[in-house]
Parts: structure tokens; C-alpha cells; sequence
């Protein structure tokens, strides 16, 4: 490492606080009732239920998401036997994996103790505290006694991830390796290089996989494991030991399929990659320097497939890409261990995601790096988010398959569907709406049918069965895009594309177009240009003429211009003098509704009250009961100034037109967020907890807060939704995510349900 990479890594691990782990409480701890039922004597409650069924202790404590992060310090990184102590920044990093792979907590233990057996107990004897254990750089062979008498006295997962983790994802690296090349496992010779505790559960993996045990050839720092060898030997390698007068991993390699390091630097030579069969594998898995670098291995031969465990090269074999989410499945169906079946379930589970299309998110960390499945890219990137929602539920089936699931998953696809909010933030409060929206799909048509992002998330929405998309754009160019970005998508399977070149539909939108707008100023030649020319026209004709149901568009352009362009062609809703937006914020203290942030400059009080009902209308649609406040610099009164008149104004209109609405105002926002604030200013507010509707006295104050509360707070956000609209369409913006895409899909669709339902 550089000394200024040592500097910056110093740093991040000094600024305040110090470290990279904090304890953070999942409950209320602001009054004296949330600390009475948080200690004494709520407490006891939860103590006697776990009396009368230990299982309620994954309901009533954070036993069930919470994993131990053990180490003795003997065995850590490339440092060797550092010890406990100096092994925490380790376990700490460890955590911080867990959590923000898969939303696991964890308790990092550093035991200062060497001998085996004394180990053992000490860890054994935490059972009560876990849900699972993570054995964590513990040298061989003292890790293979350590593991295998936990797993015997525990009864809960024991897994060590030097070992395991280092075999999963090599082991999905091979599977897709010999996938690539056509070699059956069952035929290949493995030479390995390394016999420690990755080395060996590797193999032992790879045994289980296919590989015969009899094609294995193992040399370690003393040379060939051979039957007779007493020099260095333990009963974990004896298991490789083959009757044979070689002695050096030259005599060994020629022929092999596969090489295995997990040994030191420089060890493979570049003249025994050329002994070895045609379309070698070479895993070179020594840090922080393999066994051989990439690029002498292809100067030796072209058709070498590497993978290494750096970063700098393609194919980076890392055990992050597995314990986040082996464990995510283990502990969800409460497995008592981590078994074979459910190793690999979890290779077959990356080494399949490998193969699916990159999608955006992936893209973007990884800029420049090749994501098409074959040599150079053989398992996912660790930012994949769909390996959550892909490895858990395999590795959770298997574990119910093999019996050691004491609370077996009745519904897997629900789960795989859950797990999306750990992937995606939005998915709780999309969550109404999306099943809303599957139960019954309508057709959406998005304006800017060639965008990369509309296409990627046109994939989303057909693989979760959303909508049947209708794409405005060049059939040619859509489906080299297509192609491009590696989507299974189909034109006229799952979805329609609307060519502004084709003449099939031109004729009659032209003539419907002209009757609409022909006294609006709009020449038939220019309508002839704009129908060739604007998607967002094409895309509102559709929907106008019924060939759609909703439309979205704004995904290239300025919001205003396609807000024109709808405004002139679908109008607003009877009664609506002027369309607004609202835009869902879903923030750390819970999930809030702003408007307007996009449209209004400075709406006048019944503007406010027909935004204010819009929005309360959307909340509903994703079960939220709506509670509004209309925000100002004026708190209950105590300034007069015109936008506190306003907003004033407003809630006497609200209270008139809608009196069952909970909505209070004119207020700050502090008191429309803090219940004991507000209720020390105005007693009798009809507001009760936090409002979640946070309505703007204009629109530079909502798009100002939106975009403060979004980034500070760490929020996702949704939208912006237009509100008053005749038909369901919606505005994006340059800016909106594959994922907002997708979640602006089902509003639409369910905008589109409840019409059906009304006009039922």
C-alpha cells in the first residue's frame, strides 16, 4: 500500500467518532413511558415470554438479525498473528459489511486466547446472544477443531468465512468458468497450491460440486501432498494425498483444467501455464500479490481465464459477494447451521446472477469495467443489489429442503419480494402500490422509449409483472440498445414499440391531432412535424385515443416543456386551476409527503387547498393516512405576513371543504414534526404525532426542503407525482433513477385502477 493511501486509511478510521461501529437504539427513548417500556419494568414481559418459548426471543430481542464477529487475532489479512486487539479495525470492517450488504447487526468480539479448546468455550458459552457466529481469521489447522466443535455444541450457524466465503465465490468462479469453456466438472483435473483452511475448504467445496476427489492434486510450502508424506501433514490434507512420485508443483501442472492458489506470490510460473490443458482456469487467490499477475499469465497463453482477489482485475474473487447474504437466508428461517446443501445453493445462486443483464446501479460504480457474463466478468460485482434477493431465498430453500430450518419460509417469492427493501430503499413505501399494481397491469406508454434508463427499467417492470410497457422510439435503435445493454427484453413479447417512422398509425393520429389543436395556433405542417419529431406529443395522442392507459415522459428534457406539451394536449381534471407535484421522501424518522416543489411559483390559497387534497388523495394509495401541516415562518399566528395569511387562509378553506382531514397549520415545520413542541405552542392542534404531509407556502420554500431533507437526511425519494392531471401521466426528470422510473410505472398503473374502480 502507498503511505498516502495508509494516511487516508488513518484518517477515516480517526475522525470522530473513532472506529467504524455505533450502537444505535430501534425504538423510541424520548419520554418516560418509552423508557419504562424499554427497562424496568417493561422488560419483564419480554423475559417471561422467552420463559415460556425460547423461540419468542427472535420476536422480542435482535437476536434473530444479530451476528457475532469473532477472532482471535492469529490469522489476520496478510498480517499474520497479530492478536486480538490489533485484529478489532478487522472485525469492526467485518460489521460494517454485514450491515450494509444486508441490514445484519453485529457485535465484533476480539478473544485474547490462543489455545483451541479454551476458545471454544468461550464462544460456545455466547450462544444466547446470537443468532449466528462469524469466525473470522483464524489460523489452520487450529480453525478446523474450532468450527467443527462449535457447530457440534451450537445450535445456531457457525460459519468460518476465511474458509467458506473464500469457497463459495471460487467455487461460483469455476462453475462459471468451465460454464464459459463447456468442460464438465466431473472431468477436470484441479491443481491446487495451498493447503490452509481456504485452500482446503475450497476443495472440499469443489469435491461436493463435482469434482472428483481422485483429479485433485494438492502442493503446499513443503511440495506435493502424496500418500507417505510425513513432513508438515495434518489430517485435513491428508484427505488429498495422492499415490504419486512427483513431488513439485512443476510435475504436477501440465494438463491441469484448473489452478488454485491460496498460497504466496510468484509461485505459478509462466512456464508451467503452458503445460496446462487448453482454456486453463487460474485462480490466483494470494493477497495482496497472486500467485501469477493477469498479464503474464496471458503473455504465456491468450486463452487463460483468471480471477484473482483484487480489485484491479477482472474477476475479483471476495468474500463479500456471500457472508452478507448466507447468513441473510440462514438466520430468516432460523437454520441451526450453515450446511453443504446451502453453500451451494449460494454458488449456484451468484453464479446464475452473473449471467443476467447489468443493470444501472452496477454500471455506474463499476464505469469502464466489462459486465457482459464470459471471461473476464464470471461472478457479480459486490454492488449488485439482486444478490440479497437472489442468494437469500436460495440458500434459505435449502436450508428448509435439508430440514435445519426451524422457522421455514411458507411463501419464498413473498420473501424474495421483501428483500427488495434492503435493495432498493423505496420498496416499504412502495410496497401498497406495487402490489397494486401487479394485480392487475395496464399499458404504459414512456415517451422516451430509446433512453437507457427507460429500457432498464422497462426490464424491472416486466420481470416483476407491473405493466405492459409501450415504448415511442426508432425500432432499430431500440433494439440495438437493447442488445448494448445486455437486456432479455423482446419487442412485441413484453412490450410494444411505437415508431415514429411507421406510417400504420400516422394517418389517424395526424387528422386527430389536427381537430384538437388546429385552432390553437398549430399549421398542418407543423403538426405533421411535431408527430414525427415530439415523443411526449405521440405519447399523449396514445393515451388521449385510448391506445395507453398512462403515460410518462421527461426523462431527456427540461420538466417545463413536457409539462406544456401535457397541459395543451390532456389538460387538468375538472376543477383543478393549475397542476402541482408532490414528492415522497422516505427519511431515517419515516416517510413524508412534500409539495410542490416543481410547478407552482406562489400559489394562492385555494391552490393550496386543491395541491393539499390531491396529495392526501395519493397517500392513500400507499396506505398512509395522511396528516397534514401547512408549513410557514409563522407558528399558530404569530406573524401576519401575506405567505402566513395564506397558509392561514388555506386551512379555513380545508376545514370547510374537507373537515375529516387531520390538518393543522399555519405552522414551523419543528412543531409539525415534534407532537410535544406543537402541543406546548397549541394544545388543541388536531394534528397527533408527526405530520407526514408537509405542504409549501411556494414552491422555491418545497423544492429548498426537499432537497435539503433528501440529501442531509439520507433520504429516498420518490417522484415527483403530478397531481391534476385528466389522465394518469406523470413528468420525470433528468435525473430520476432506474429505479424511480420503474416506481413512477406502478403509481401510474394504480392511478390507473382507481379510475377503473370509480368509473365502476
Amino acid at each position: 500500500m502507498s503511505s498516502d493511501f495508509d494516511k487516508d486509511a488513518l484518517a477515516y478510521h480517526r475522525a470522530g467518532p473513532a472506529g467504524k461501529l455505533a450502537i444505535v437504539a430501534t425504538k423510541p427513548m424520548a419520554t418516560q413511558r418509552d423508557l419504562a417500556l424499554a427497562y424496568s419494568p417493561g422488560v419483564a414481559a419480554a423475559c417471561n415470554e422467552i420463559v415460556r418459548d425460547p423461540f419468542e426471543a427472535s420476536t422480542v430481542t435482535a437476536r434473530s438479525n444479530l451476528v457475532g464477529v469473532i477472532s482471535n487475532g492469529t490469522a489476520v489479512l496478510g498480517l499474520g498473528a497479530i492478536g486480538a486487539l490489533a485484529s478489532k479495525p478487522v472485525m469492526e470492517g467485518k460489521a460494517v459489511l454485514f450491515k450494509k450488504f444486508s441490514n445484519i447487526d453485529v457485535f465484533d468480539i476480539e478473544v485474547d486466547e490462543t489455545d483451541p479448546q479454551m476458545f471454544i468455550e468461550t464462544v460456545a458459552r455466547l450462544e444466547p446472544t446470537f443468532g449466528g457466529i462469524n469466525l473470522e481469521d483464524i489460523k489452520a489447522p487450529e480453525c478446523f477443531i474450532i468450527e467443527k466443535e462449535l457447530k457440534q455444541r451450537m445450535n445456531i450457524p457457525v460459519f468460518h468465512d476465511d474458509q467458506h466465503g473464500t469457497a463459495i465465490v471460487a467455487g461460483a468462479a469455476v462453475y462459471n468458468g468451465l460454464r464459459v469453456v463447456d468442460k464438465d466438472i466431473s472431468q477436470i483435473k484441479l491443481v491446487a497450491s495451498g493447503a490452509g483452511a481456504a485452500a482446503l475448504s475450497c476443495l472440499n467445496l469443489l469435491v461436493k460440486m463435482g469434482v472428483p476427489r481422485e483429479n485433485i492434486w494438492v502442493t503446499d510450502i513443503a511440495g506435493v501432498v502424496y500418500e507417505g508424506r510425513t513432513e508438515q501433514m495434518d489430517e485435513y490434507k491428508a484427505v488429498y494425498a495422492q499415490k504419486t512420485d512427483a513431488r513439485t508443483l512443476d510435475d504436477v501442472i501440465e494438463g491441469a483444467d484448473v489452478f488454485l492458489g491460496l498460497s504466496a506470490a510468484g509461485v505459478l510460473k509462466p512456464e508451467m501455464v503452458k503445460k496446462m490443458a487448453a482454456n486453463p482456469m487460474i485462480l490466483a487467490l494470494a493477497n495482496p500479490n497472486p500467485e501469477i499477475m493477469p498479464d503474464q499469465a496471458l503473455a504465456a497463453r491468450d486463452d487463460v481465464i483468471m480471477a484473482t482477489g483484487r480489485s484491479d482485475y477482472p474477476n475479483q474473487v471476495n468474500n463479500v459477494l456471500c457472508f452478507p447474504f448466507i447468513f441473510r437466508g440462514a438466520l430468516d428461517c432460523g437454520a441451526t447451521t450453515i450446511n453443504e446443501e446451502m453453500k451451494v445453493a449460494c454458488v449456484k445462486a451468484l453464479a446464475d446472477l452473473a449471467m443476467a443483464e447489468p443493470i444501472d446501479r452496477v454500471q455506474k460504480a463499476y464505469a469502464g469495467e466489462p459486465l457482459r457474463f464470459g471471461r473476464e466478468y464470471l461472478i457479480p460485482k459486490p454492488f449488485d443489489p439482486r444478490l440479497i434477493f437472489e442468494v437469500a431465498p436460495a440458500v434459505a430453500k435449502a436450508a428448509m429442503d435439508t430440514g435445519v430450518a426451524t422457522r421455514p419460509i411458507k411463501d419464498l417469492d413473498a420473501y424474495r419480494r421483501s428483500l427488495a427493501r434492503y435493495a432498493y430503499r423505496s420498496t416499504q413505501v412502495m410496497s401498497p402500490v406495487l402490489e397494486r399494481a401487479k394485480r392487475e397491469p395496464k399499458r404504459v406508454v414512456f415517451a422516451e422509449g430509446e433512453s437507457n434508463r427507460i429500457l432498464q427499467a422497462v426490464q424491472q417492470v416486466v420481470d416483476e409483472g407491473v405493466a405492459r410497457p409501450m415504448l415511442v422510439g426508432s425500432t432499430k435503435r431500440i433494439k440495438r440498445k437493447l442488445e448494448k445493454l445486455q437486456l432479455r427484453l423482446k419487442p412485441g413479447i413484453h412490450f410494444d414499440i411505437v415508431d415514429p417512422q411507421d406510417n400504420d398509425w400516422f394517418d389517424a393520429y395526424l387528422e386527430d391531432y389536427l381537430q384538437r389543436m388546429g385552432r390553437r395556433g398549430i399549421s398542418p405542417d407543423e403538426a405533421n412535424s411535431l408527430l414525427r419529431s415530439d415523443k411526449t406529443v405521440i405519447a399523449a395522442m396514445m393515451l388521449l385515443r385510448g391506445d395507453a392507459d398512462a403515460m410518462l415522459c421527461g426523462a431527456h428534457g427540461r420538466f417545463r416543456q413536457h409539462l406544456e406539451r401535457v397541459d395543451s394536449l390532456i389538460g387538468k381534471s375538472e376543477g383543478v386551476k393549475d397542476f402541482a407535484t408532490v414528492t415522497v421522501l422516505s427519511l431515517p424518522k419515516g416517510t413524508f409527503f412534500v409539495c410542490d416543489s416543481h410547478i407552482n411559483p406562489d400559489p394562492t390559497p385555494e391552490e393550496v387547498v386543491h395541491t393539499t387534497l390531491l396529495a392526501a388523495e395519493e397517500m392513500r394509495r400507499f396506505g398512509i393516512l395522511p396528516k397534514a401541516a401547512l408549513l410557514s415562518h409563522s407558528n399558530f399566528g404569530t406573524n401576519d405576513h401575506p405567505t402566513a395569511l395564506k397558509m392561514r387562509k388555506a386551512l379555513a378553506l380545508l376545514r370547510q371543504q374537507a373537515p375529516e382531514l387531520m390538518v393543522d397549520g399555519e405552522m414551523h415545520a419543528d412543531a409539525a414534526i415534534v407532537e410535544d413542541l406543537r402541543n406546548k405552542v397549541l394544545p388543541d392542534s388536531v394534528l397527533r404525532g408527526q405530520a407526514n404531509l408537509l405542504v409549501m407556502p411556494n414552491v422555491e420554500s418545497a423544492h429548498i426542503s426537499y432537497g435539503l431533507l433528501k440529501t442531509l437526511g439520507g433520504g429516498i425519494s420518490v417522484g415527483p407525482i403530478l397531481l391534476g392531471a385528466e389522465k394518469p401521466v406523470h413528468i420525470m426528470t433528468a435525473s430520476t433513477s432506474v429505479r424511480s422510473i420503474f416506481n413512477m410505472t406502478a403509481i401510474a398503473v394504480a392511478e390507473v385502477q382507481n379510475l377503473v374502480d370509480e368509473q365502476a
